[in-house]
């Protein structure tokens, strides 16, 4: 039975992206794709995938009223105060332990 051309191919379809990266760069992205048991292609597809999600959602407009403005420029102003609050801002950031 001959395959109609709507369905012969269900995969979106793909362009290439050709990169030139220094090969210290290259090692470092295979070194990384290999612990993810991935393709270079996979890992760096992944990864620009994210960052311009990351890039476009730090863009987002955020629209409120006026109330839930002044809410939130008031907690601005005055942080939370107590032991606990402290000892969160005491503890060492996971990136720069």
């Amino acid at each position: 039975m001959p395959v109609s051309p709507s369905t012969a191919n269900t995969e979106p379809s793909t362009r290439a992206v050709n990169l030139r990266v220094r090969e210290e760069i290259r090692d470092l992205i295979d070194q990384a794709a290999k612990i993810q048991g991935r393709s270079r292609s996979d890992f760096m597809i992944d990864a620009a995938r994210r960052a311009a999600e990351e890039t476009l959602l730090d863009q987002t407009l955020v629209r409120v009223d006026r109330e839930t403005y002044e809410h939130f420029l008031a907690v601005l102003d005055h942080p939370p105060a107590g032991e606990g609050y402290e000892r969160l801002m005491a503890a060492p950031s996971p990136w720069t332990a």
